[in-house]
């Protein structure tokens, strides 16, 4: 199986909804020397603790028909919000000429949140998804994984 090979100077965004690293190849294409060039984490705790309400009720004007209506999940909310802050960094740095290529790795539900707001100039940098949640991880562990994802 081919190993992947990752560009000098590609970035590598490691996230998931609550904590990223921005990573870059200072090494060469088949022997990757990662970096941490900027990190970021945010606190985000369960929806049972954000949120003080009971679920709401909906009322029919006519009849008797009721319903409830579903809570709100401020901790899904926290980590679509952080998402697109992350993608609002990296459209810039694209939009800046700051890099070439890059990679993403994050579980497949931020993956998608990142997909849907990266610019076009950003998604023209993009060289590879990988739908996995390496934040907790090392530097030397990420640059092992990223290798074997070939």
């Amino acid at each position: 199986m081919p190993r992947m090979k990752i560009a000098n100077g590609t970035w590598i965004l490691v996230g998931d909804g609550r904590r990223a690293m921005v990573l870059r190849n200072d090494g060469l294409a088949e022997a990757p020397n990662l970096h941490c060039i900027a990190s970021r984490e945010t606190t985000n705790p369960p929806t049972r603790e954000q949120g003080s309400d009971a679920p709401g009720r909906a009322y029919a004007s006519v009849g008797s028909m009721r319903s409830s209506v579903e809570e709100t999940d401020w901790h899904e909310q926290e980590e679509r919000r952080f998402a697109a802050s992350l993608a609002a960094d990296l459209n810039a740095a694209a939009h800046d000429g700051r890099y070439d290529h890059l990679i993403v790795v994050a579980p497949p539900r931020i993956l998608a949140e990142l997909r849907q707001d990266l610019s076009g100039e950003a998604k023209a940098r993009l060289r590879a998804e990988i739908d996995k949640d390496l934040t907790r991880h090392t530097i030397a562990d990420i640059e092992t994984i990223l290798l074997a994802a070939g």
